[in-house]
Parts: structure tokens; sequence; C-alpha cells
């Protein structure tokens, strides 16, 4: 399989790989199986509704678990609330992005924002 040559080579890089909008149109389980990444991003389609929807939360949570049984890093798309966050933190889950942390930003308000934190202290 060509693709999995190439994914192979990317991570013998050091370059990690994620499945973006994992359980979405093209992007299925058989990805998973089939090459080695680094990381799922969960669709936002089902980690929108986790707190109304209860077979939206049985998807995330088995997603969840599956990535971690697979060695692979579980990121949720679309978080929209501090509830939505906490959730997903006691489903385990590894990473978490949206609207509750930050709208989308260019580079050079990214750089901005950087240049203000403190940088850690360097050990020696």
């Amino acid at each position: 399989m060509r693709t999995r040559a190439v994914v192979e080579r990317l991570r013998e890089c050091g370059i990690r790989v994620s499945i973006d909008d994992f359980g979405s149109g093209f992007s299925g389980l058989h990805y998973l199986r089939e090459l080695p990444v680094d990381e799922v991003k969960l669709d936002q389609q089902f980690v929108m509704p986790i707190l109304e929807d209860r077979r939206a939360a049985a998807i995330v949570r088995a997603v969840i678990d599956m990535a971690h049984d697979m060695g692979v890093t579980c990121v949720a798309e679309g978080v929209a609330s501090a509830a939505v966050a906490d959730r997903l933190q006691e489903y385990g889950c590894d990473l978490a992005q949206g609207y509750y942390f930050s709208p989308p930003i260019g580079a050079p308000s990214l750089l901005e924002t950087l240049s203000i934190l403190d940088p850690l202290p360097v050990q020696r």
C-alpha cells in the first residue's frame, strides 16, 4: 500500500500524522487499522452533542477508548463550552480544540500571543 509507505516515511522524519475529521465522510476505521498514525481528531459532529445525545456520547467514549488501546492520541474537535470540555476530560480525551479555547487566529496574532507568554526557565 503506497499510502502506508508514505506515512511511515513521514513518521521516520519525525512528523506526527493525524486522521482529521475521524468518523465522518472518508475518515473511517480502516484508516486507523491500516495506517501507522499518531492521532485521531474526532469530528465535531460527534463531539458537540455529547451532553444531550447519549448515542453521540457513546461514540465519543468508544473512539477515545479505541484510540488509547491502539496507542493513538485522541483530539476532540468543535469544543464550544466548558461543560463539553469537562465531559471530554471525564472520558479521558487527550486534547481538545474549538471556540471554547479560542476562535481561529492568523499567524501574526498567534506570534503576538506567544511573545507575551513567559518562557519556561532553561534546564541545564
